[in-house]
């Protein structure tokens, strides 16, 4: 029998106006203790942005995603947060904020390998 392991999972989504908290689902960030697992999965469609949101700029969101994956990695790359441990990393990426990128509530679950739990909730909660 397969060991479930414990996971959490955080939607990552843009929010263009803080104030009218509409947002658009465009990731999703995972983590996995027990596999010392912690990986973002995103997708930014600009034309779904620019229909969304026309005062958005793609490339510049793209790029503050690129950071969220760089932090994930860890390592200097992720800058001051990259070089924390995986937990805070995590912490620190699902911390409540009110940006143009935000997370979700944190939710718990059960899973036996957290990259194909990872392709699956991708799929039913950005895709």
């Amino acid at each position: 029998m397969q060991e479930n392991y414990l996971y959490e999972y955080a939607v990552v989504r843009i929010v263009p106006r803080v104030e009218r908290e509409e947002f658009l689902n465009v990731g999703v960030i995972l983590y996995c203790p027990k596999k010392g697992f912690l990986k973002v999965r995103y997708q930014l469609d600009a034309a779904r942005l620019k229909a969304f949101s026309c005062n958005l700029e793609a490339a510049e969101l793209e790029e503050y995603l690129r950071t969220l994956e760089r932090i994930c990695i860890g390592g200097k790359n992720g800058g001051p947060i990259g070089v924390l441990p995986i937990a805070s990393r995590f912490r620190w990426l699902t911390a409540t904020r009110s940006t143009i990128i935000q997370t979700s509530k944190i939710h718990p679950g059960f899973c036996v390998e957290p990259e194909e739990t990872l392709d699956r909730l991708y799929g039913l909660l950005v895709l």
